[in-house]
């Protein structure tokens, strides 16, 4: 018998509409169509989140991403019970964590769920590690076993010399680093982070989100990953879901929101986006019968999940197309057309 397997996050129709009348304008959005305009004008209400659903499974890093105001950080919010939705429901591993008492709500976030926010928040007046070993102490882990643990996190987010420091010694990055520890500490299964890097400049930026992808692979921990940067989403998600006015307006792979726009409003987001190191062979082969089989076998292969930067290597100084083999199996070939139609932002099949 086949295993079900159960997404670690789900949002089935959340909705997250702020003012007394929340009800009455929820009823009118439905019932009348009005916009979030109108909402604010009848109703004194803002709509912050409109019929989000979206399911996450296992070890997967998925980003939420729009502009200031869109809802990102509000809906992240709905998953640890920040916020209760105005309609919706939201699973933790099949559980209605709305249904939740306080003490078991209590339980979840310290177990379960670890939160990264951009200002870390921590606590000066405590030594580096003992801001780490702080959620274990809540639990009541005694003091030996918690400053151990809080030592192992340290060294694999690259403090391990610090744990004796204060904040106020650290710099903006090491404090970030400190706060991913501390998410750490617990061992949850699920991490939230809000903008964690936005703050700090390019190239520590760039810096701390190699080191996530690193320990992401290894700790494989489920993560919901709010940012305002498209370049870092695309960078890290292994999904993304792109926000608007409180709605969720597309949700993919990296290389599917850049070839593959919703509407006018991603793709002008997408526009800037290199494709290089993003859009895969699979992406803009055709298929293999609309290339003459003969002196077939001389032809370069890539794998399908060879990117536009390893095709372009392989094409250079041939005009042969490139055969996209998986094992000994032909699935398509791409050309310098396709991959020239896909750098300039066409549909690689037209």
């Amino acid at each position: 018998m086949a295993v079900i397997r159960q997404p670690m996050i789900e949002l089935r129709g959340v909705w997250k509409i702020f003012g007394v009348n929340a009800r009455s304008a929820l009823a009118a959005i439905r019932g009348e169509g009005i916009d979030k305009a109108e909402v604010l004008r009848r109703f004194e209400c803002v709509i912050a989140v409109a019929d989000a659903n979206i399911t996450i499974e296992a070890s997967e890093i998925f980003c939420i991403m729009g502009l200031s105001g869109s809802g990102k950080s509000t809906l992240v919010r709905h998953i640890n019970r920040l916020i209760d939705p105005t309609e919706g429901e939201v699973y933790i591993e099949a559980e209605n964590i709305r249904r939740l008492g306080a003490l078991e709500l209590r339980q979840l976030r310290s177990r379960k769920l670890g939160m990264v926010f951009q200002n870390m928040a921590l606590l000066p007046h405590r030594t580096v590690r003992d801001n780490v070993a702080f959620p274990l102490e809540l639990r009541g882990v005694d003091r030996y076993e918690r400053s151990l643990h809080a030592d192992d996190i340290l060294e694999k987010v690259q403090l391990g010399k610090w744990g004796d420091r204060y904040p106020r010694e650290l710099s903006g990055g090491m404090q970030q680093r400190v706060g991913l520890a501390r998410a750490l500490a617990a061992n949850p299964d699920i991490l939230l982070m809000d903008e964690p890097f936005s703050a700090l400049d390019p190239v520590i930026r760039r810096q701390l989100q190699d080191e996530f992808l690193a320990l992401s692979r290894v700790l494989r921990k489920t993560t919901v990953f709010i940012t305002h940067d498209l370049d870092e989403a695309i960078r890290l998600g292994s999904r993304i879901a792109i926000m608007k006015d409180g709605r969720i307006v597309q949700i993919g792979t990296p290389e599917g929101i850049v070839t593959q726009p919703a509407d006018q409003y991603v793709a002008d987001f997408v526009k800037g986006i290199s494709r290089l190191q993003l859009v895969t062979a699979r992406s803009v082969m055709r298929p293999i019968d609309e290339i003459k089989s003969l002196g077939v076998e001389q032809y370069p292969c890539a794998p399908p999940d060879a990117d536009l930067k390893k095709l372009i290597a392989l094409m250079l100084g041939s005009d042969l197309p490139i055969l996209v083999r998986q094992d000994s199996q032909v699935l398509g070939y791409v050309d310098k057309n396709a991959i020239l139609r896909c750098i300039y932002g066409q549909d690689s099949n037209a």
